[in-house]
């Protein structure tokens, strides 16, 4: 898969995507990176530590989350896109549903889109993603959590996704798929969607994994944000045991590190 200016091997390795929320209300880290200095500082960080790309969004998508307007969405992100493409040489992600903070955010140096809606959000968004020429990342999403087979109907929705994204002229090397783990879930679906990534695969496109310090976890060890740590190294191993390309964490360098050991076992 390509991103940006840098291709990945997404049939043999696992790759970081490092989360930078410019929100004051996001699930974990709301508040902390607002101001431009603190963000690129947070971004050197990661990938300083070893992250392979950077996940930027401007609006919580938590629970429960503040809908804001795209302007304020793209004045606190693109800002900062500009100053991560500047400062470093690695591609860049905006975590948006809206075609025109995604226009925004291309424009200041994003090489990539990240969904949460897979494109069925905003009708103009798989065009401007083709005429671009960025990759995408499509998230699995729905308003219910209403499932008969729920692995089999996220498939056939991702498959949607991947529909509207080739009939707009977006090559099949620029798409990765997310199952959306926490959106449209209970706690036991999501359970069984991390159970079965594997079979996600079978849509022949790259895999992410979205678990940092969910509730999932959460709800499973009984601990706060801030001590879930182990609880998503735990999703990060099956992860790759699973052969998912990339994850997307918080916290790189200890995923990283059981990224690199699980390989070692696997590749032994």
């Amino acid at each position: 898969m390509r991103i940006g200016k840098k291709e990945f091997d997404t049939e043999h390795k696992t790759y970081i995507m490092g989360i930078l929320n410019i929100t004051p209300d996001s699930f974990s880290d709301g508040g902390k990176f607002l101001r431009p200095d603190k963000a690129l500082k947070h971004a050197e960080k990661m990938i300083s530590e070893g992250a392979d790309i950077i996940d930027i969004g401007g609006e919580s998508t938590r629970p429960g989350y503040t809908v804001i307007s795209e302007e304020e969405e793209i004045a606190r992100t693109a800002p900062v896109i500009e100053g991560v493409k500047k400062n470093f040489d690695l591609p860049i992600s905006v975590d948006t549903c809206k075609s025109r903070v995604a226009k925004a955010a291309i424009e200041a140096g994003a090489d990539m889109v990240n969904d949460i809606w897979g494109l069925r959000y905003d009708k103009d968004m798989a065009s401007l993603i083709a005429e671009t020429g960025v990759s995408c990342c499509l998230m699995h999403n729905r308003d219910n959590t209403d499932y008969r087979n729920i692995i089999e109907e996220i498939k056939q929705e991702l498959a949607q996704s991947v529909h509207l994204a080739e009939c707009a002229g977006i090559p099949s090397e620029r798409i990765l798929l997310d199952p959306g783990v926490g959106f449209g879930k209970t706690y036991e679906q999501n359970l069984t969607v991390i159970r079965h990534l594997d079979a996600l695969r079978e849509l022949s496109f790259p895999v992410l994994l979205g678990t940092s310090r969910k509730s999932v976890i959460g709800l499973t060890l009984d601990l706060p944000v801030d001590e879930r740590i182990e609880g998503t190294i735990a999703t990060t191993v099956l992860a790759v045991q699973k052969g998912c390309a990339f994850v997307r964490v918080h916290d790189v360098k200890e995923n990283l590190r059981a990224i690199r050991m699980t390989e070692a076992i696997l590749n032994g």
